[in-house]
Protein backbone atom coordinates (compact mmCIF):
# COMPACT_ATOMS: atom_id res chain seq x y z
CA UNK A 1 0.00 0.00 0.00
CA UNK A 2 1.03 3.77 -0.97
CA UNK A 3 1.96 5.18 2.28
CA UNK A 4 0.56 8.82 1.13
CA UNK A 5 -2.79 7.46 0.56
CA UNK A 6 -2.93 6.17 4.11
CA UNK A 7 -1.42 9.73 4.83
CA UNK A 8 -4.29 11.16 2.79
CA UNK A 9 -7.28 9.24 4.23
CA UNK A 10 -6.16 10.08 7.79
CA UNK A 11 -6.46 13.70 7.16
CA UNK A 12 -9.47 13.59 5.13
CA UNK A 13 -11.24 11.50 7.71
CA UNK A 14 -9.73 13.88 10.96
CA UNK A 15 -8.50 11.00 12.52
CA UNK A 16 -5.50 12.52 12.43
CA UNK A 17 -5.57 16.27 13.63
CA UNK A 18 -2.71 19.13 14.32
CA UNK A 19 -3.03 21.77 16.26
CA UNK A 20 -3.29 25.45 15.04
CA UNK A 21 -0.20 27.37 15.45
CA UNK A 22 -0.09 27.99 19.47
CA UNK A 23 -3.19 25.73 20.57
CA UNK A 24 -1.66 22.22 21.69
CA UNK A 25 -4.44 19.83 22.83
CA UNK A 26 -4.93 18.55 26.23
CA UNK A 27 -4.54 14.91 26.69
CA UNK A 28 -6.17 12.74 29.45
CA UNK A 29 -2.73 12.53 30.79
CA UNK A 30 -3.07 15.89 31.36
CA UNK A 31 -0.13 16.64 29.40
CA UNK A 32 -0.22 18.61 25.91
CA UNK A 33 0.73 17.79 22.70
CA UNK A 34 0.13 18.91 18.50
CA UNK A 35 -1.70 16.15 17.65
CA UNK A 36 -4.77 14.00 18.23
CA UNK A 37 -5.61 10.45 16.47
CA UNK A 38 -8.35 8.61 16.48
CA UNK A 39 -7.94 5.90 14.36
CA UNK A 40 -11.79 4.82 14.27
CA UNK A 41 -12.59 8.36 12.24
CA UNK A 42 -10.86 6.04 9.18
CA UNK A 43 -14.82 4.54 9.55
CA UNK A 44 -15.25 7.11 7.12
CA UNK A 45 -15.65 10.20 9.43
CA UNK A 46 -16.73 11.14 12.99
CA UNK A 47 -19.86 10.92 12.70
CA UNK A 48 -20.21 7.61 10.62
CA UNK A 49 -17.58 6.50 13.50
CA UNK A 50 -19.49 7.35 16.74
CA UNK A 51 -22.64 6.22 15.02
CA UNK A 52 -20.83 2.45 15.29
CA UNK A 53 -19.84 2.67 18.74
CA UNK A 54 -23.32 4.15 19.81
CA UNK A 55 -24.72 -0.03 17.55
CA UNK A 56 -21.43 -1.60 19.62
CA UNK A 57 -22.28 0.18 23.00
CA UNK A 58 -25.78 -1.50 22.95
CA UNK A 59 -25.28 -4.57 21.16
CA UNK A 60 -22.34 -5.77 22.89
CA UNK A 61 -24.86 -6.44 26.19
CA UNK A 62 -25.89 -9.63 23.79
CA UNK A 63 -22.73 -11.61 22.93
CA UNK A 64 -23.64 -14.12 21.10
CA UNK A 65 -25.62 -11.71 18.36
CA UNK A 66 -23.00 -8.70 19.02
CA UNK A 67 -20.31 -9.85 16.15
CA UNK A 68 -22.78 -10.05 13.59
CA UNK A 69 -24.52 -7.33 13.94
CA UNK A 70 -21.50 -5.17 13.73
CA UNK A 71 -20.27 -7.23 10.84
CA UNK A 72 -23.43 -6.33 8.89
CA UNK A 73 -22.48 -2.60 9.54
CA UNK A 74 -19.27 -3.08 8.69
CA UNK A 75 -19.59 -4.79 5.37
CA UNK A 76 -22.64 -2.59 4.66
CA UNK A 77 -19.75 0.59 4.70
CA UNK A 78 -17.42 -1.24 3.06
CA UNK A 79 -19.70 -1.06 0.43
CA UNK A 80 -20.24 2.61 0.83
CA UNK A 81 -17.59 4.57 1.68
CA UNK A 82 -14.38 4.65 -0.63
CA UNK A 83 -11.77 5.65 2.28
CA UNK A 84 -13.11 2.23 4.84
CA UNK A 85 -12.80 -0.17 1.98
CA UNK A 86 -9.71 1.26 0.63
CA UNK A 87 -8.33 0.42 4.27
CA UNK A 88 -9.76 -2.52 4.87
CA UNK A 89 -8.01 -4.10 1.41
CA UNK A 90 -5.12 -2.83 2.49
CA UNK A 91 -4.98 -4.27 5.50
CA UNK A 92 -6.21 -7.76 4.24
CA UNK A 93 -3.13 -7.47 1.29
CA UNK A 94 -0.85 -6.62 4.38
CA UNK A 95 -1.22 -9.98 5.78
CA UNK A 96 -1.71 -12.04 3.26
CA UNK A 97 1.90 -10.09 2.43
CA UNK A 98 3.57 -10.44 5.62
CA UNK A 99 2.11 -13.31 7.26
CA UNK A 100 2.41 -16.99 6.14
CA UNK A 101 -1.58 -17.31 6.06
CA UNK A 102 -0.89 -21.58 7.44
CA UNK A 103 0.23 -20.19 10.54
CA UNK A 104 -2.45 -18.10 11.65
CA UNK A 105 -6.01 -19.80 12.64
CA UNK A 106 -7.70 -17.18 14.27
CA UNK A 107 -7.98 -13.76 14.03
CA UNK A 108 -9.52 -11.64 16.99
CA UNK A 109 -10.73 -7.87 18.33
CA UNK A 110 -10.98 -6.57 21.62
CA UNK A 111 -13.97 -4.42 22.49
CA UNK A 112 -15.02 -1.60 20.92
CA UNK A 113 -12.79 -0.27 18.14
CA UNK A 114 -10.94 -2.94 17.17
CA UNK A 115 -14.13 -4.74 15.81
CA UNK A 116 -13.96 -1.40 12.91
CA UNK A 117 -11.15 -4.18 11.42
CA UNK A 118 -11.19 -7.18 12.52
CA UNK A 119 -14.55 -8.55 12.10
CA UNK A 120 -14.69 -7.36 8.37
CA UNK A 121 -11.06 -8.80 7.66
CA UNK A 122 -11.43 -12.12 9.25
CA UNK A 123 -14.49 -12.07 7.22
CA UNK A 124 -12.88 -11.52 3.85
CA UNK A 125 -9.78 -13.66 4.98
CA UNK A 126 -12.27 -16.55 6.02
CA UNK A 127 -10.67 -16.49 9.37
CA UNK A 128 -12.76 -17.59 11.86
CA UNK A 129 -13.00 -14.21 15.00
CA UNK A 130 -12.81 -14.09 18.35
CA UNK A 131 -14.64 -11.24 19.72
CA UNK A 132 -13.31 -10.05 23.18
CA UNK A 133 -15.21 -8.00 25.26
CA UNK A 134 -13.79 -6.06 28.28
CA UNK A 135 -14.55 -8.55 30.70
CA UNK A 136 -12.30 -10.61 29.32
CA UNK A 137 -14.87 -13.39 27.88
CA UNK A 138 -15.05 -14.37 24.24
CA UNK A 139 -17.15 -15.48 21.70
CA UNK A 140 -16.05 -17.56 18.63
CA UNK A 141 -17.80 -15.90 15.18
CA UNK A 142 -17.38 -18.29 12.74
CA UNK A 143 -20.14 -18.51 8.91
CA UNK A 144 -22.21 -15.70 10.91
CA UNK A 145 -22.52 -17.68 13.67
CA UNK A 146 -21.76 -16.96 17.21
CA UNK A 147 -20.72 -19.30 19.63
CA UNK A 148 -19.18 -20.19 22.99
CA UNK A 149 -15.04 -20.90 22.95
CA UNK A 150 -13.42 -23.00 25.61
CA UNK A 151 -10.55 -24.66 23.93
CA UNK A 152 -8.48 -22.86 20.61
CA UNK A 153 -6.18 -26.12 21.35
CA UNK A 154 -2.91 -23.61 21.53
CA UNK A 155 -3.93 -22.56 18.04
CA UNK A 156 -1.83 -19.09 16.77
CA UNK A 157 -4.09 -15.89 16.86
CA UNK A 158 -3.43 -12.66 14.43
CA UNK A 159 -5.02 -9.77 17.02
CA UNK A 160 -6.52 -6.48 14.71
CA UNK A 161 -6.57 -3.35 16.74
CA UNK A 162 -7.00 0.39 15.72
CA UNK A 163 -3.76 1.76 17.67
CA UNK A 164 -0.70 0.47 19.76
CA UNK A 165 0.66 3.01 22.29
CA UNK A 166 1.95 1.45 25.09
CA UNK A 167 0.28 -1.95 24.67
CA UNK A 168 -1.56 -1.86 27.81
CA UNK A 169 -4.78 -3.13 26.25
CA UNK A 170 -2.82 -6.46 25.17
CA UNK A 171 -1.49 -7.20 28.39
CA UNK A 172 -4.29 -6.27 30.49
CA UNK A 173 -6.97 -7.62 28.52
CA UNK A 174 -6.24 -9.14 25.02
CA UNK A 175 -3.44 -11.74 25.57
CA UNK A 176 -5.03 -13.04 28.68
CA UNK A 177 -8.82 -13.58 27.57
CA UNK A 178 -6.45 -15.60 24.33
CA UNK A 179 -4.03 -17.23 27.11
CA UNK A 180 -7.54 -18.58 29.12
CA UNK A 181 -8.60 -20.41 26.04
CA UNK A 182 -5.51 -22.00 25.54
CA UNK A 183 -4.45 -19.60 22.75
CA UNK A 184 -1.53 -18.07 21.48
CA UNK A 185 -2.00 -14.66 20.59
CA UNK A 186 0.91 -14.70 18.03
CA UNK A 187 0.92 -11.46 16.09
CA UNK A 188 -0.84 -7.93 15.95
CA UNK A 189 -1.39 -5.60 13.23
CA UNK A 190 -2.79 -2.16 14.24
CA UNK A 191 -2.91 0.61 11.79
CA UNK A 192 -1.15 3.29 13.51
CA UNK A 193 1.88 3.03 16.08
CA UNK A 194 2.27 5.73 18.33
CA UNK A 195 5.85 4.53 18.79
CA UNK A 196 5.39 5.07 22.31
CA UNK A 197 7.02 1.55 23.54
CA UNK A 198 4.04 -0.91 22.66
CA UNK A 199 5.42 -2.12 20.30
CA UNK A 200 8.60 -3.70 22.34
CA UNK A 201 6.17 -4.60 25.21
CA UNK A 202 4.17 -6.73 22.74
CA UNK A 203 7.83 -8.42 21.78
CA UNK A 204 8.92 -9.20 25.40
CA UNK A 205 5.89 -11.15 25.80
CA UNK A 206 6.56 -13.06 22.64
CA UNK A 207 4.14 -11.31 20.40
CA UNK A 208 5.07 -10.04 16.55
CA UNK A 209 4.26 -6.52 16.15
CA UNK A 210 2.81 -5.12 12.53
CA UNK A 211 1.32 -1.16 11.65
CA UNK A 212 0.42 0.13 8.67
CA UNK A 213 1.91 3.56 9.58
CA UNK A 214 3.88 5.16 12.84
CA UNK A 215 3.73 8.05 14.03
CA UNK A 216 6.94 9.66 12.82
CA UNK A 217 8.77 12.23 10.80
CA UNK A 218 7.42 10.26 7.19
CA UNK A 219 3.60 10.80 8.37
CA UNK A 220 3.99 14.59 8.70
CA UNK A 221 6.31 14.84 6.11
CA UNK A 222 3.74 13.14 3.64
CA UNK A 223 0.99 15.86 5.39
CA UNK A 224 3.24 18.81 4.54
CA UNK A 225 3.79 17.55 1.08
CA UNK A 226 0.08 17.00 0.60
CA UNK A 227 -0.62 20.01 2.23
CA UNK A 228 -2.92 18.93 5.00
CA UNK A 229 -0.39 20.76 8.03
CA UNK A 230 2.02 24.16 7.41
CA UNK A 231 5.08 24.84 8.15
CA UNK A 232 5.31 26.01 11.18
CA UNK A 233 2.99 23.00 11.74
CA UNK A 234 5.31 20.38 10.86
CA UNK A 235 8.37 22.04 12.44
CA UNK A 236 6.39 21.69 15.98
CA UNK A 237 5.41 18.03 14.98
CA UNK A 238 9.17 17.36 14.52
CA UNK A 239 10.60 19.03 18.09
CA UNK A 240 7.43 17.19 19.40
CA UNK A 241 8.71 14.11 18.10
CA UNK A 242 12.29 14.68 19.58
CA UNK A 243 11.68 15.55 22.99
CA UNK A 244 7.82 15.76 23.72
CA UNK A 245 8.13 17.04 27.24
CA UNK A 246 10.87 19.69 26.91
CA UNK A 247 9.23 21.04 23.83
CA UNK A 248 6.04 21.76 25.57
CA UNK A 249 7.77 22.84 28.56
CA UNK A 250 9.05 25.38 26.32
CA UNK A 251 5.69 26.23 24.95
CA UNK A 252 4.16 26.59 27.83
CA UNK A 253 7.60 29.01 29.24
CA UNK A 254 7.02 31.14 25.96
CA UNK A 255 2.80 31.31 26.04
CA UNK A 256 2.04 31.54 29.89
CA UNK A 257 -1.32 32.57 29.01
CA UNK A 258 -2.30 29.12 27.46
CA UNK A 259 -2.07 27.43 31.14
CA UNK A 260 -4.74 30.68 32.46
CA UNK A 261 -7.13 30.81 29.85
CA UNK A 262 -7.33 27.08 29.91
CA UNK A 263 -8.20 26.85 33.45
CA UNK A 264 -10.70 29.14 32.57
CA UNK A 265 -11.98 27.05 29.94
CA UNK A 266 -14.64 24.18 29.91
CA UNK A 267 -14.71 21.94 32.93
CA UNK A 268 -12.70 18.85 31.25
CA UNK A 269 -10.09 21.47 29.86
CA UNK A 270 -9.80 23.30 32.92
CA UNK A 271 -9.23 19.95 35.42
CA UNK A 272 -6.47 18.71 32.77
CA UNK A 273 -4.46 21.90 33.60
CA UNK A 274 -4.90 22.46 37.29
CA UNK A 275 -3.45 18.79 37.24
CA UNK A 276 -0.75 19.59 34.86
CA UNK A 277 0.43 22.49 37.21
CA UNK A 278 -0.58 20.47 40.17
CA UNK A 279 1.90 17.70 39.55
CA UNK A 280 4.27 19.96 37.71
CA UNK A 281 4.41 17.64 35.08
CA UNK A 282 7.06 20.13 32.83
CA UNK A 283 8.69 21.42 35.74
CA UNK A 284 7.79 25.06 35.58
CA UNK A 285 7.68 25.88 39.22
Amino acid sequence: MEKNKLVTWLFRTDAVRVCPENRPFWYTSSKIGPYYINTHFLYGSEEKANGLLKVIDVCKENKLECSEIVLELTRKNFETDEIFRGLILSMCEYIRSNFNMQNISYISGGERRDWFFSLIIADMLKIPHITIFKDLTAVLFQNGISSEVKDLKNANVLHIADIITEASSYTRAWIPAIAALNGNLKYSLVVIDRLQGGAERLNGAGVESHALMNVDKELFDGALEEAHITREQHKMLMNYLEEPTETMRTFLLEHPEFLENSLKSDSKTAERAKTCIEKNIYGLS
